[in-house]
């Protein structure tokens, strides 16, 4: 069921890679159960989930013993899928959002216009910090790939900009909230707009 009534999405996706299986409400109150099998992306999507106000679940497996480079890929793919699906027709929507979030040192920009257009501008991590493996398993160019994936499968215009940060696990956390808090103001529904939020009359 999708619409202004009952923003929500449930989705599965199986391949040879990984198995996904996530449920959203777009309308919810940042309630989240995830497993994703990879520990610290469980941590930005429960940090996206809370600060977005998004009930999320994600239940998820895959060929970590390879690498979590697929299972992450996958889960963002099937995010992107469901926000897509749940945003419905987008009437009604605040259409933009923007936030700017610290964490201690970090500082983290994000602009979301749920425009219908997938374009990802992602800048200003530190030189290394695609290299750097947080908590031992999260390679930081990580943090752009999933960005990518979820603005391309829900037509998502994304800006995201580190402003400043030392610690890799505050700059990446930085970035999800300041991702979230963007979305949380751009799916908003805003009683002061009339049908869709857009000349053209579509999103």
């Amino acid at each position: 069921m999708t619409g202004a009534a009952n923003r929500t999405a449930s989705l599965r996706r199986a391949t040879s890679e990984s198995t996904v299986e996530l449920e959203l409400d777009l309308d919810g109150t940042g309630r989240s159960r995830i497993d994703t099998t990879v520990p610290f992306f469980d941590h930005m999507l429960t940090a996206f989930a809370k600060h977005s106000l998004t009930d999320l679940t994600v239940r998820a497996s895959g060929d970590t013993e390879i690498d979590v480079h697929h299972t992450v890929e996958d889960v963002s793919i099937v995010l992107g899928q469901a926000i897509r699906q749940a945003l419905g027709d987008k009437s009604g929507i605040a259409r933009y959002g923007d936030a700017l979030v610290p964490l201690d040192e970090a500082l983290a920009q994000a602009v979301v216009d749920i425009s219908g257009r997938p374009y990802l501008v992602h800048a200003g991590e530190p030189a290394g910090f695609e290299l750097h493996l947080i908590g031992g398993h999260f390679t930081g160019s990580l943090v752009r790939h999933a960005f990518e994936a979820i603005a391309f499968n829900a037509a998502l215009t994304v800006h995201v900009t580190v402003l400043g940060g030392r610690d890799p696990h505050h700059i990446a956390e930085a970035e999800f909230k300041a991702f979230a808090r963007a979305f949380r103001q751009a799916k908003a529904l805003d009683p002061s707009v009339e049908g869709i939020p857009s000349t053209k009359g579509a999103l």
